[in-house]
């Protein structure tokens, strides 16, 4: 798969959540739960999908016959400049998002149980392959998908939103596992459904993500009275692809109001969103990102990092990045920030790339910095000339008293300066330092060398680091794996009988005696078995 540039270029911390897909796996049950699936929305698609879907089938070299290789894909994937990978189920929605940002579908390996054949809130290899797959070999939806995934990974999360992922995973791996207790699955459910009903207001990745449901997993398109799919929950339900066309399920036109909208993948929707051309969805996804913070920064993107107790960036107007776990936010009288604590690591940027010396081993344990311009002086420090630097007392070996309109003030000894390659000043370094709000003492000179971020205001912040090379995100705590239960004989022999009748078709060899076989002890050990019935029927015709 490394020979596709897209899997490739993954950073270190999305290589992680990466599987070898073992198609071993796959019994033959699977296969024919893929079979039949596949072979029921082809023959009914045609008529409710968008054009974009058959074509994109052949495209992205999906059968109808046969679970697919990640290896087969990848190969002609890469002809439409995207990639796949097989990853274990549910992962957090930043690293999903982020996966689309670099054009690679993150595909679940597993597939469903028979008995949730006819839809699953689990991610499944049906879902991401036969869904997603084949209609992003319409360009104009592929790029959406991609500037979907590039700011959706910026997008600032709430602690609730990391609880309601956690639940949701949890109650998708016992429903797809194979012998799963039904306590366990009620209980599981109900933990999800209680989550969701007192989630409190959305937060912005909560919103983000309503977006991306209402239009990649469950979007519909064209006319509101005759809509087309092409959404990948509903491409590859066979259940739901029928029921979202009915008039019971309230149809609007899709836009930015979408994001208020929250949603249940435990359940089928209740409405559904039109959008009346691709187009038409990069041009919502703005409006929205022109709301967010990483285009809006000030006070609130620093409140919103503070609540989501995640490691997210600030912005200066100077450029300067200031990444880590951010605790605190000092306003003034009017409401406006003016200075804002980290607690634990920080890493210093200049766009996107991290100061030489401004890395989490130099800024260990936290990290604080003043926000705005001095009292009484027009010019903002990042612009001073060296004359004016002079004038104020900025300069080696100078002690100087800084104090900003918001009343922060910084006295010490300064040391020395980084300048950008067009002069503005973005970092000042102090020894001898102090620094105070008032009465309360937010920096001591016994604490070091004080490293002051310089910038009038905040323009930016976002989820994660700016550099991505400057945390370990390889070693976050792991999600919840699968526990895989031992099968039991019944169903070894089932999974057995499978294999008979699915090589008897890949062969083309009809035992007509076997298959008579076959039928008997479906019907004295199996009798709630269909599927493997209908294949026989199939053989027989």
């Amino acid at each position: 798969m490394e020979l596709n540039e897209n899997i490739a270029r993954l950073p270190k911390h999305l290589k992680q959540y990466v599987l070898d897909q073992d198609y071993s796996q796959y019994s033959a049950i699977d296969q024919a739960v893929w079979r039949h699936v596949m072979r029921k929305n082809v023959a009914y698609l045609p008529q409710v999908a968008h054009p974009s879907y058959l074509s994109g089938l052949e495209l992205a070299g999906i059968s109808t016959e046969k679970i697919p290789s990640m290896y087969g894909m990848n190969r002609i994937l890469q002809k439409i400049g995207w990639a796949a990978v097989a990853v274990d189920g549910l992962i957090p929605t930043l690293a999903f998002l982020e996966f689309q940002a670099y054009k690679v579908l993150v595909i679940a390996q597993d597939i469903r149980q028979i008995e949730n054949i006819q839809y699953t809130p689990a991610p499944d290899i049906i879902h991401e392959s036969a869904g997603h797959a084949p209609i992003i070999a319409n360009q104009e939806y592929s790029e959406y998908l991609r500037r979907m995934g590039e700011i959706g990974c910026r997008a600032i999360p709430s602690a609730q939103d990391q609880a309601i992922y956690e639940a949701t995973r949890d109650l998708a791996i016992i429903k797809e596992t194979y012998g799963s207790n039904s306590k366990k699955i009620i209980e599981a459910q109900e933990k999800v459904d209680f989550l969701q009903s007192n989630i409190g207001e959305l937060s912005e990745m909560a919103r983000l993500r309503s977006l991306h449901w209402w239009t990649v997993e469950y979007g519909l398109i064209g006319d509101l009275k005759n809509p087309k799919i092409y959404g990948a929950g509903l491409l590859s339900s066979i259940g739901e692809s029928i029921s979202c066309l009915k008039p019971e399920v309230l149809k609007l036109p899709y836009n930015i109001e979408a994001a208020n909208f929250n949603f249940d993948v435990t359940r089928p929707q209740p409405q559904l969103f039109v959008t009346p051309d691709f187009a038409h969805l990069s041009f919502v996804l703005d409006e929205f990102a022109n709301q967010m913070s990483i285009r809006k920064g000030g006070r609130q993107g620093i409140e919103r990092l503070i609540d989501s107790a995640q490691l997210g960036t600030v912005t200066y107007n100077t450029g300067l990045q200031v990444s880590g776990y951010f605790s605190k936010l000092i306003t003034d009288e009017y409401n406006n920030p003016i200075y804002f604590k980290i607690k634990g690591p920080t890493a210093l940027a200049y766009h996107e790339k991290e100061l030489i010396g401004h890395g989490i081993k130099h800024h260990a344990n936290s990290f604080g910095a003043p926000i705005g311009k001095l009292q009484n002086i027009n010019i903002p420090i990042e612009r001073m000339s060296p004359f004016d630097l002079e004038a104020y007392k900025i300069r080696e070996g100078a002690f100087t008293t800084l104090k900003f309109e918001g009343g922060i003030e910084v006295a010490g000894d300064v040391i020395t300066g980084i300048r950008t390659v067009m002069g503005e000043i973005i970092l000042i370094s102090f020894k001898n330092c102090t620094v105070k709000y008032r009465d309360q003492i937010l920096f001591k000179p016994e604490w070091g060398i004080y490293n002051m971020a310089v910038g009038s205001e905040i323009i930016s912040a976002f989820a994660g680091a700016a550099d991505l090379d400057s945390f370990d995100l390889v070693s976050l705590p792991p999600i919840t794996k699968k526990e895989y239960t031992v099968k039991e004989p019944q169903r070894v022999k089932l999974e057995n009988l499978y294999e008979e009748v699915r090589n008897m078709r890949i062969k083309s060899t009809k035992n007509a005696h076997q298959l008579s076989e076959i039928a008997k002890i479906l019907d004295n050990e199996f009798p709630d078995d269909w599927l493997l019935k209908n294949e026989i029927a199939e053989l027989e015709m």
